[in-house]
Order: structure tokens, then C-alpha cells, then sequence
């Protein structure tokens, strides 16, 4: 690996890998050196089965981090097993955080209900920042078309000072990812038949009305408007709904 600043590496990357697709973007980025240890982050959620898709035909023991918060929808926990098994993952590491800091700050599992950033820091963002530190890169299924801030959004971007996220996605489309899915005969979560076009934790997110934005079942009814699993110098980001992973 370069031993250069992470910010001339992105650079170097993007420049290197401008005109590829989603999926050779993925397919050159986990045997270049320039990239290092990489991970991929899911949720298994509404979008995730594309990614997955590209990991099972490119390297299905790549490793791929899975966030239990433990407060997921149970047919989120049962979608997780039916697609590493239909795909043939084998390397899912399913990371949750420390039982003593839940016990600590969350004994009766309400935290949620008064401080919804303090939950998504002690289930997600500690756990997932905890689980990335051995590794230089990770995968993210952030797209340009989700926000006007992701409008110039690379395929390769610098996080801390030793870390890349990787945006394959970038360039698709809403269209795009739908035609992968059909296309591809992949199973789609069981939540998005039933009005849930963004799925998190089951408290914190409701179906949506037709017309409504996809996200607005995420945190609904509360000032709430990130997620916070994404890191700049190695702490959480504000992540606006619209710019959530």
C-alpha cells in the first residue's frame, strides 16, 4: 500500500477507476493494494441484496459486518439468514454492542424513546467503529441520487486518516438498483411489500405513505435525522435521513 496521505490515495483511486461500473469498481478495488483490508457494512435492509449479490459472485468470504442492534425487525433477523444462505456468504460477523454498556446505559431497553442519538451510538455507531478498526477500507451502498450532498460522490473517499469508504453505487440510479434486483432474481426484504421502503429498528421506523419521501418512516414523529454509522477522523458524522446508508 501507498504510503501516502489518504486523501492523495482516494484521489489517486478515482482517477484510476473512473470509468468502470459499480461492479468492476468492487471487483478491482478488493485485490488493489492501494485499497488494503476491506469489509462490507449491511444492514439487510430494503437495498442491501445488491451489494451482497456483488460480494457472492466476486468473493463470497469477503467479510461482511451485519449491525444486530438488537431491537431489528425479526423478519430483518430472518431476511439476514434466507439471503447469506440463498447467496452463499461465508463470512458474516455479526457485530452488537458491549452487553455492559447496554446494561449500563439501556438496562430496560428504553433509551430510544428520549435520546434516539445516544441509542444509535451505543448499538451502532461504537460497535460498527469498534468492528472497522482492523480494516483500511469498507463498502457502503451510498448513491449521488439520495441527497444533493452526495451529488459529487466518489467511488473512493477518505474517512479517518487510514480508512477509504468505498461507494460502488455511486453513479446508480433508484432505477438502476430496482433493475439489479429483477434482473437478478434476488430476494427482496418482506418489509418493502408492506409499506417500508428504508427499514431500521423496529421502534424507529414505520411504513410510508405513498407520495411520502422513502425515509420518512425512519425516527417519524422526532427531530431525529441521522443515523450516524458514517466517520470523519474517526467520529460520527451528523448524517441527514436523506444521506443515511
Amino acid at each position: 500500500m501507498r504510503h501516502e496521505p489518504i486523501a492523495q490515495r482516494a484521489e489517486h483511486l478515482n482517477h484510476r477507476y473512473r470509468n468502470h461500473a459499480a461492479i468492476s469498481v468492487m471487483e478491482l478495488a478488493l485485490r488493489d493494494h492501494d485499497v488494503g483490508q476491506t469489509a462490507l457494512v449491511s444492514s439487510f435492509g430494503a437495498e442491501s441484496v445488491v451489494l451482497l449479490h456483488m460480494v457472492s459472485v466476486l468473493d463470497p468470504d469477503l467479510p461482511v459486518l451485519f449491525i444486530d442492534t438488537q431491537m431489528l425487525f425479526m423478519e430483518t433477523l430472518t431476511y439476514q439468514k434466507d439471503v447469506a444462505d440463498k447467496l452463499g456468504l461465508t463470512n458474516i460477523q455479526t457485530i452488537r454492542a458491549d452487553p455492559a454498556a447496554v446494561e449500563f446505559d439501556d438496562p430496560d431497553g428504553t433509551l430510544h424513546q428520549f435520546n434516539t442519538d445516544a441509542c444509535c451510538a451505543l448499538r451502532k455507531t461504537i460497535p460498527l467503529e469498534r468492528a472497522l478498526a482492523p480494516y483500511d477500507a469498507w463498502i457502503t451502498g451510498r448513491k449521488r441520487f439520495q441527497s444533493g450532498t452526495r451529488a459529487e460522490l466518489p467511488f473512493f473517499e477518505p474517512e479517518t486518516d487510514t480508512r477509504l469508504k468505498i461507494n460502488p453505487l455511486a453513479m446508480w440510479g433508484r432505477e438502476d438498483v430496482e433493475d439489479y434486483i429483477i434482473n437478478n432474481r434476488l430476494p427482496r426484504h418482506p418489509l418493502v411489500a408492506k409499506g417500508y421502503p428504508s427499514i431500521g429498528c423496529a421502534p424507529c421506523t414505520s411504513p410510508v405513505k405513498p407520495g411520502e419521501d422513502p425515509r420518512a418512516g425512519r425516527w417519524r414523529g422526532s427531530q431525529k435525522t441521522e443515523c450516524g454509522i458514517h466517520f470523519v477522523n474517526g467520529k460520527p458524522v451528523r448524517i441527514g435521513k436523506e444521506d443515511a446508508a
